[in-house]
């Protein structure tokens, strides 16, 4: 399941993105900047992932019952798959017909000062969730690249914070060269175009979001690392002679479904094989304590014989 701090991180990002829509929504209606209502749109659609996010956080902490017997861990990533959606229909859509709307119906901007208070207050308040998201994600980073590790992931509510806020401050430094430019050659058509660059911005984020969680929803294994360690600590065994395979799932951010396939020496007991399958998974539990659920398939050179 997602992690208290990753709570944290949402909740830290919906009460700045909540501000924001407000403040923004406000400055758009006294100044008609169409980049401004395109960033208010955007602030709410943010505010909605988190509740979204919140609610796949509360479904995937269901017990297991005879329908699920695995649990409900995967409905984090199905709710993370939505707002993917929700960014990228309601978010980029609505931005870049606003955008369009602008640029056939132009209309004179008011006094920018309101827009500029708010875009400032808003890169602050966005920054500082940013800054809340990051902490969160640089420890599960490594030594992998920032993409490596965005793919490796397996709790999306972080990266997807992450991915919101980077692009809500791209966004509003967009609206604000609009707004500047706008001003500047006296021009509202630059308005319009900051508009429908902050929706692709939104559908760009969107898709990566959407191939992201897609992963993760359909069967993504657990790391390499942890499968590689797996493999290790089962040849630890005197009476393992290979690995066949090592079959993982992940189910959610801290859970996994082992399937283990073994083949022991020759010549061993049942009982023998049984105390080593028992040492083995103390072994796994102890050092990937995320792995709720092993399975291993013992075989033999002499037989074939299953225990779990």
């Amino acid at each position: 399941m997602a992690s208290d701090s990753s709570k944290k991180t949402i909740f830290v990002a919906m009460g700045a993105n909540l501000a924001i829509a407000i403040t923004k929504f406000i400055a758009a209606a006294f100044t008609g900047s169409s980049a401004m209502i395109s960033e208010g749109i955007h602030s709410l659609v943010d505010t909605s992932d988190q509740l979204l996010l919140l609610l796949g956080i509360r479904m995937s902490k269901k017990p297991a019952d005879d329908s699920h017997p695995f649990g409900y861990g995967q409905e984090l990533y199905f709710w993370t798959l939505i707002v993917a959606i929700l960014i990228f229909a309601i978010g980029g859509g609505m931005s870049i017909y606003e955008g369009i709307s602008h640029l056939i119906h132009p209309s004179p901007l008011e006094d920018p000062m309101w827009n500029y208070i708010v875009l400032g207050l808003a890169i602050v308040f966005e920054g500082y969730s940013w800054t809340v998201a990051l902490k969160e994600f640089l420890p599960t980073k490594g030594n992998q690249s920032f993409w490596q590790a965005i793919k490796s992931s397996k709790d999306p509510t972080v990266f997807t914070v992450l991915f919101e806020d980077t692009a809500a401050i791209l966004g509003l430094l967009v609206a604000l060269v609009g707004i500047f430019l706008g001003h500047f050659f006296n021009n509202p058509y630059f308005d319009g175009v900051a508009s429908i660059i902050i929706g692709v911005l939104l559908a760009v984020v969107a898709v990566l979001l959407a191939r992201e969680s897609k992963g993760l929803l359909v069967g993504e294994s657990a790391n390499p690392h942890t499968i590689a360690n797996i493999r290790s600590l089962a040849k630890t065994e005197p009476n393992v002679q290979d690995v066949m395979r090592v079959l993982t799932m992940q189910l959610s951010p801290q859970e996994v479904l082992l399937n283990l396939e073994i083949q022991f020496c020759k010549h061993l007991s049942g009982e023998e094989i049984a105390l080593t399958v028992e040492r083995l998974e103390e072994k796994i539990r102890l050092s990937h304590p995320e792995i709720k659920q092993i399975f291993i398939e013992a075989k033999s050179l002499a037989a074939t014989r299953k225990s779990s």
